[in-house]
């Protein structure tokens, strides 16, 4: 089970992340040059790098205590990190055509991190750490992963403030992610809005600098933050028993009533974790968010989880244009796949005829310019009947969210 771990948490991840570098690489046909790493203007690049320069430091102090449990668990982190994130939102950046800075500053971070990553992984994993640093190593490196030194983070930037922010947006996204399975809210519909709570002022004022990530990982239009919930849930406060028990024993049915009708200040209190009094029959009891359960109803069409002081509220209501949206990008995933089953390159450029109803013929028609620039076509081509897929194309029926729907391909 400690193999197959490795493997799926550790070594598998990391040789997908190098895999992913020379793909692109090799296309753009791109090499180390005079740019250095720690100079870029883009937030992703900068997190990445402080979290590398975060993880030379947990992965020293834990080896220095012959600990190596310890100076595992951060070197997986941080692979999952990279890849489920880092290299996953980058994508585009080297996915797009033209060659500009923010093109060149992803390849340079990215190469930064897999040199560093292997001299961090050698002890632990010697061979594919030498593997992967000898495929990518210039004439002026050591020739050998094992002969270098390994990595300190003296010299490195460091920004624990965008490191926390990061965090945040990634728990908001995981939240988000939830309360759409929960109400069977398919990640490529587009939804209306997304409203984000919390009563810590400076917490949301980190975080409104990469509220566009937000909006693009759970497909919403508009990520609003605001520190009041009473718009779109109403709150319910209950006694946890458990908890107050060992505290008021006998009193416990009159702490019980008390709870259940908590103003809605107090209620907003609890919310942001902060402790609370009450009149017990004349003595003033304290009471923690330990000991209340605070329940968030939502207001219909909309779904909320809450977190700690993070509220997240979800509206699901859909309108003709974002069900165009959806359909639109149901097609792309469609297009995406026939063109991997083709064998088609990722740099191939395409023709495209989609045969279907009224429903999907307007969804295309809205969304041409999107659907050419995702499944890179040149055209997109609406057929009346079923276009038929001679020598050099490729066909299939696909379900667009219900929609019968008969897509074509070529090679431009």
């Amino acid at each position: 089970e400690g193999v197959k771990h490795s493997l799926r948490h550790l070594l598998i991840p990391l040789w997908n992340s190098y895999s992913f570098f020379v793909t692109y690489a090799n296309i753009d046909e791109w090499h180390p040059g005079d740019s250095k790493p720690g100079q870029s203007d883009n937030l992703l690049d900068q997190w990445i790098e402080s979290s590398l320069a975060n993880l030379c430091q947990e992965v020293t102090a834990a080896m220095d205590n012959y600990d190596l449990q310890r100076s595992v668990r951060p070197f997986v982190a941080f692979i999952e990190d990279l890849t489920n994130w880092y290299i996953r939102r980058s994508r585009r950046r080297f996915w797009k055509s033209d060659d500009d800075g923010d093109k060149q500053q992803a390849y340079v971070t990215l190469y930064h991190v897999l040199i560093e990553l292997c001299k961090i992984a050698a002890p632990f994993t010697p061979f594919i750490a030498e593997e992967i640093y000898s495929n990518l190593r210039t004439e002026d490196m050591p020739e050998s992963v094992h002969l270098c030194d390994f990595p300190t983070a003296e010299g490195a930037v460091r920004n624990e403030n965008l490191e926390q922010q990061m965090r945040i947006v990634m728990d908001v996204v995981v939240m988000g992610r939830q309360l759409r399975k929960d109400n069977d809210a398919k990640v490529r519909q587009p939804l209306r809005r997304l409203d984000v709570v919390s009563h810590d002022s400076a917490l949301l004022n980190q975080v409104d600098e990469l509220k566009e990530i937000i909006e693009e990982e759970l497909n919403v239009r508009e990520v609003v933050f605001g520190d009041d919930e009473s718009g779109f849930a109403t709150l319910n406060a209950k006694a946890n028993f458990k908890a107050l028990g060992p505290k008021f024993g006998k009193q416990m049915k009159e702490i019980a009533g008390a709870i259940s009708s908590l103003s809605k200040t107090d209620l907003k209190k609890v919310a942001a974790s902060e402790p609370i009094s009450v009149d017990l029959n004349g003595q003033i009891v304290e009471l923690t968010t330990e000991d209340v359960f605070v329940e968030h109803t939502p207001k219909e069409g909309l779904a909320v989880q809450a977190q700690g002081d993070l509220v997240v509220a979800l509206d699901l209501e859909l309108d003709d244009d974002l069900i165009r949206e959806g359909l639109a990008r149901e097609l792309v995933k469609e297009v995406q796949a026939l063109r991997k089953t083709s064998g088609l390159e990722v740099t191939d450029r395409i023709n495209l005829t989609v045969s279907s109803d009224e429903a999907v013929q307007a969804a295309v028609s809205a969304y041409e310019e999107y659907i050419k620039a995702e499944v890179l076509a040149l055209s997109v081509e609406i057929a009346e009947t079923t276009p038929s897929t001679s020598s050099g194309q490729a066909g299939e029926s696909v379900d667009l969210n219900g929609h019968a729907c008969m897509i074509s391909i070529a090679k431009a």
